[in-house]
């Protein structure tokens, strides 16, 4: 078996085109604002990728750059003016943050109606009951591959490999609402190639290169690889062991070119949802 490619590049740039035009017919520019701190290189390279598709797709987006000796009562401060600001929709606070400063309180100072990254405990709590609300790229991009890749969801057995508070725990909780019986599935799990197995849908979110291999997968899965991790070697890879895992499986992401992408498109769909809250479509 050949697995088919869900390539979530030409599916983001769909979404992206379709956000284009919404906003083009709107009477202002939804506004972004990215806050950076410190010099992390990963960081800059998606900051810059954020800031260039939301300009090309009509957005007001712009990077606040703090230096890396920032305090945390400087980036609160910070991110308290963006609260106050009414052109700024979406403010994202980048992480990593330096180890100065506490992620939570940075994450919890945002406004919720402004927090694009759906990260503030309110928005967590919104989805987590149920309740409308932003919610995070990541899972909300993966979500976005699978409906329009024709995945039926109701009745499948899901499997979450990970369970962080950015992705794995509101991935589950998505795939939950979409009635999916869901497993999440950690480092402590026991027999966790054979949990894995059991999915109709396994979702990838660990952070170990290429740690899902061909024998961790039933035939005819969907395999979405959120992961990506660079060897020594200089390649970016997933968490998946993307060859032997597509000659098993059904259907799979592949790494880059796969979950990234809608990370960024769901990024604006959250910032626009976000404007048109605040301000209204017209």
């Amino acid at each position: 078996m050949t697995a088919r490619i869900l390539d979530g590049k030409a599916i983001a740039a769909a979404l992206r085109a379709r956000l284009a035009e919404r906003v083009a017919a709107l009477p202002y520019s939804p506004g972004l604002r990215v806050v950076r701190v410190g010099e992390d290189p990963a960081s800059g390279v998606y900051v810059r990728n954020k800031d260039k598709a939301a300009k090309a797709a009509g957005y007001d987006s712009a990077t606040i750059h703090l230096p890396a000796e920032t305090t945390e009562a400087e980036l609160l401060a910070t991110i308290a003016t963006l609260n106050a600001d009414p052109v700024v929709d979406g403010i994202l606070v980048q992480l990593p943050l330096p180890p100065r400063i506490r992620t939570e309180a940075a994450i919890a100072a945002v406004d919720p109606a402004k927090d694009v990254d759906g990260f503030h405990p309110l928005n967590a709590g919104r989805l987590a009951a149920g309740q409308p609300g932003l919610v995070p790229c990541t899972p909300r991009g993966v979500m976005h591959i699978l409906a329009e890749a024709g995945v039926v969801l109701r009745g499948a057995r899901a499997v979450v490999l990970g369970r962080s508070q950015i992705v794995g725990r509101p991935m589950a909780q998505l795939l939950l609402g979409a009635d999916c019986t869901v497993t999440i599935a950690h480092s402590r799990t026991r027999d966790l190639p054979g949990e894995c197995r059991r999915a109709d849908i396994l979702v990838a979110a660990v952070g170990r290169p290429e740690m899902v291999r061909a024998d961790w997968v039933a035939p005819g899965v969907v395999v979405i690889d959120v992961g990506i991790n660079r060897l020594p070697d200089g390649r970016l890879v997933g968490d998946v062991a993307f060859g032997e895992v597509a000659a098993v499986a059904g259907a799979i992401t592949p790494v880059p070119g796969g979950v990234g992408p809608m990370t960024i498109a769901c990024l604006l769909q959250n910032t626009l949802e976000a404007a048109i809250a605040r301000r209204g479509a017209a």
